[in-house]
């Protein structure tokens, strides 16, 4: 069975199928889904998940001895699969039509891969997946479809804005929901639940400068103080709001304390980036900032920025900016 993206909630709510297989090349929107998927399995009792990475170092094997094996911690689990390339390659599609085939009892298996070529849809493992499970294929959003996608998501966070204040978000971050997703927390961080006029999304959202927090971000982590120095002073300068730069930052910390707790818990780094949305060109810099920074070293910046929060709001003495430029400094270390 093939479904929308925005189909797989209510169908989830029905009931669970054994078998569930999202693809694409749209990030946020193939995350979400398996995110949904993973959830309503745990709350149907499938409490124990095994992840399973093909990469060049894994086996598929590995994946018939995870779909046979019994856990002894919970009668139903969840077989994690990610295929990066999209390609089983040859043993991968006869592993896969296998186990359609016997599929265990009380497993749910969950692929996620990148897009599909057009002659992989018509192939056996992909057709042997449809008929025992759900496929869903993620694509990125254009025109209407990505207007009504940006005006879904401003009202989960309680915002609401005219066509024109839609459209211009929709026109400035042209088809990157990740890029969509975080211009609303912007939104969100720096007004709250409300109604929003064109204007008031023109001065976040328009301002060629809104990629400067996230240039601060990377100045910090690649260890580059007069960078950061610059970059603040600027930002300041410009006007842009102080909460705006500290959601900038404090989101980076606990990105790398849940980046840093999965490694140290042995779990694959390229599995470990692609969960948490570190694409090729940023995962040689997080990866140089892991290896500088403890995990005593990002709790001490999220207490700073839990500080520097109370002194944007005037609930505590302080200047918050001098405080934020610790922050980054503490990460530039």
């Amino acid at each position: 069975m093939r479904l929308k993206a925005e189909q797989l909630p209510a169908a989830l709510a029905k009931k669970l199928v054994p078998i569930y297989f999202i693809s694409g090349d749209e990030p946020l929107q193939l995350g979400e889904a398996a995110d949904a998927v993973r959830l309503a399995a745990k709350n149907a009792g499938y409490e124990n998940r095994e992840l399973l990475t093909v990469d060049a170092h894994f086996s598929w094997q590995d994946f018939m001895q995870a779909a046979n094996a019994m856990s002894i911690f919970s009668d139903k689990k969840i077989i994690d699969l990610r295929l990066p390339s999209g390609k089983p390659g040859m043993e991968g599609s006869k592993a896969l039509v296998s186990y359609c085939e016997r599929s265990p009892e009380d497993t749910l298996l969950l692929i996620t891969a990148a897009k599909l070529e057009k002659n992989a849809t018509k192939s056996k493992w992909v057709t042997t997946l449809e008929r025992h499970g759900v496929i869903i294929q993620v694509w990125p959003l254009q025109g209407n479809d990505l207007v009504q996608w940006i005006q879904q998501r401003m009202q989960r966070k309680g915002l609401s804005t005219n066509k024109q204040g839609q459209g211009l978000i929709a026109s400035r971050v042209e088809g990157n929901l990740l890029a969509a997703n975080q211009e609303i927390e912007k939104l969100y961080v720096l007004y709250g639940p409300a109604t929003l006029t064109t204007q008031q999304i023109e001065e976040v959202v328009v301002d060629a400068s809104r990629y400067d927090v996230f240039n601060l971000v990377n100045a910090a982590l690649s260890g580059r103080v007069e960078r950061v120095n610059k970059i603040l002073l600027g930002v300041r300068h410009e006007g842009i709001a102080a909460p705006i730069v500290l959601w900038a930052l404090t989101r980076e910390i606990r990105s790398l304390i849940s980046i840093q707790q999965q490694l140290q818990m042995g779990q694959p780094r390229n599995t470990v980036f692609m969960q948490h949305q570190v694409w090729d060109k940023r995962q040689k810099l997080v990866s140089y900032a892991l290896s500088k920074l403890t995990r005593q070293n990002l709790l001490n910046a999220l207490l700073l920025a839990a500080k520097t929060d109370r002194q944007i709001k005037g609930e505590q003495a302080g200047d918050c900016w001098e405080s934020l430029l610790e922050i980054s400094l503490m990460l530039a270390k």
